[in-house]
């Protein structure tokens, strides 16, 4: 499964839109400066450890990046669908997902993607106790 490794240097565009953000969505300008912190290779572990290990299927997107996308889409209150079309379209979302050198308007994930990633912290209890269930 591929981990997901977000810069920690800020490029120039990153900085003027952290500046930009700054002003109305601090969250951001947080989720950004600390995402490497907050997604350390213990906790992605702890993400990864949701899903089977068989090899089969279509591999997922790194749980790290989907758990950052699941952030940004309760505090902005969007829909599945529209943080579908946020994750490829909006320079916000697209800076803290680590996607603002990838194709321009390609979504981070799909729907169905998202609504399984959100199953699968449901069902393991991570969704509201906190870090694995600690």
């Amino acid at each position: 499964m591929e981990r997901w490794k977000p810069a920690v240097e800020q490029s120039a565009r990153e900085q003027r839109l952290l500046k930009l953000a700054g002003k109305s969505r601090k969250l951001f300008v947080f989720l950004r400066e600390h995402r490497h912190e907050l997604f350390d290779e213990a906790f992605q572990d702890e993400l990864e450890a949701m899903y089977r290990q068989t090899g089969q299927g279509q591999a997922p997107q790194p749980p790290a990046m989907m758990c950052m996308a699941l952030l940004v889409q309760a505090y902005t209150q969007a829909s599945d669908a529209e943080a579908v079309c946020l994750s490829g379209t909006d320079s916000r979302w697209r800076m803290v997902l680590d996607r603002l050198g990838a194709d321009e308007d390609a979504p981070a994930f799909s729907q169905g993607g998202l609504q399984q990633f959100r199953e699968r912290l449901i069902a393991t209890d991570s969704d509201s106790t906190g870090r694995g269930g600690r």
